[in-house]
């Protein structure tokens, strides 16, 4: 597999250029409503350009049961966060996608886990993982990175409070390793960071690298950033590393992770696009809109190029002083509702 970044602008774009015009077609060929949609649009099948990549919006995973292959082939079934009531996406993956996109998680976090597992505490309640065939959000994250580690941890009991005591003898134990955190960034600064807070907790995780995602918008609503959210974590729990990532259940294992100067990076097997969120036309790098995700490996379901509800900005291509080749860029957090509701019915007669 190609290491995740370090092929530049022109190789990169044309093979993943090509993977996703044949991943097009696949769908065109195993999916009748995705075949549907592209006609009535009249969409280009064959692209000459990312940009030109036929898209749908996310939202329509919520609205239709969308998969490319047969139902006695789907092995298992994510679905999105949702409050009660509310539509969620529903995302069918066969053995093959399910491999490949746990393969490739392994690749884009290994510049920054290595290939070795870790002692690894997750900031969740294991009651989150009760099915295993039909998996929420949180749960197929927390199965993906459960890869990255040894000897798991659950920090939360089934109430979601603090297990202090197992904690506690846990970093007892792993004192002298370096251990891996992970969890959904809202649940670590609610159920973790505050309860320490409150509980007046003297707690040190030690020579440990959190790696977390999603959730942003009751921290914004806070006040909250992640250059205070890093800062509060190290005063309160010593967390000295710390990685944000932005991924969503409708492209799991394609996610962009945060590199050491704070950038979201693009990696060999994904691109981003944003767009104007009138004219759906792309915008020039630095100008912020409607985030498009592109990956190459969604087999099972018609997921390979999806415009998502958030608003982001590219910050550049190539030349971050990380190192790291590829896009990179921001997530300002979700269009507000109203402009959604728009987008929505932009598409209702079809993808673009």
């Amino acid at each position: 597999m190609i290491p995740p970044y370090h092929l530049a602008k022109r190789e990169k774009s044309a093979l993943l250029l090509e993977k996703l015009n044949a991943l097009t077609k696949w769908h065109v060929e195993n999916c009748k409503d995705y075949k549907a949609m592209l006609v009535k649009s009249g969409a280009q099948l064959t692209a000459r350009t990312l940009e030109d990549v036929p898209y749908l919006p996310v939202q329509l995973f919520k609205l239709l049961n969308l998969k490319s292959i047969p139902q006695d082939e789907v092995v298992k079934v994510l679905m999105s966060s949702g409050t009660t009531g509310q539509q969620v996406s529903k995302i069918y993956l066969d053995k093959e996608t399910a491999v490949v996109q746990t393969k490739t998680l392994v690749e884009v976090m290994k510049p920054l886990l290595g290939g070795k597992r870790l002692p690894m505490i997750i900031f969740d309640t294991k009651a989150v993982l009760k099915d295993r065939k039909s998996f929420s959000a949180r749960g197929a994250g927390i199965v993906g990175f459960s890869n990255f580690g040894r000897k798991h941890f659950y920090a939360l009991n089934d109430d979601m409070s603090l297990d202090v005591e197992g904690l506690y003898a846990y970093l007892q134990e792993f004192r002298d390793q370096k251990i891996l955190l992970f969890g959904f960034t809202f649940m670590i600064w609610q159920y973790v960071y505050k309860e320490a807070k409150v509980l007046g907790l003297d707690i040190n995780f030690g020579d440990s690298i959190l790696i977390h995602g999603g959730g942003w918008k009751k921290l914004k609503d806070e006040a909250v950033d992640s250059l205070t959210f890093n800062r509060l974590l190290y005063e309160q729990l010593g967390i000295r590393e710390v990685h944000n990532y932005y991924g969503m259940v409708e492209q799991v294992g394609s996610i962009f992770v945060e590199c050491s100067k704070g950038h979201l990076h693009t990696p060999s097997y994904a691109d981003i696009i944003i767009r104007n969120p009138v004219t759906f036309e792309p915008v020039p790098y630095g100008e912020q809109g409607l985030i498009q995700v592109m990956s190459e490996l969604p087999k099972s379901y018609p997921g390979h190029s999806l415009l998502t509800e958030d608003l982001g900005t590219i910050h550049g291509e190539d030349d971050c002083k990380c190192g790291w080749r590829g896009k990179y860029f921001s997530v300002a957090g979700r269009i507000p509702k109203a402009e959604l509701r728009g987008c929505s019915d932009t598409f209702q007669g079809g993808a673009r």
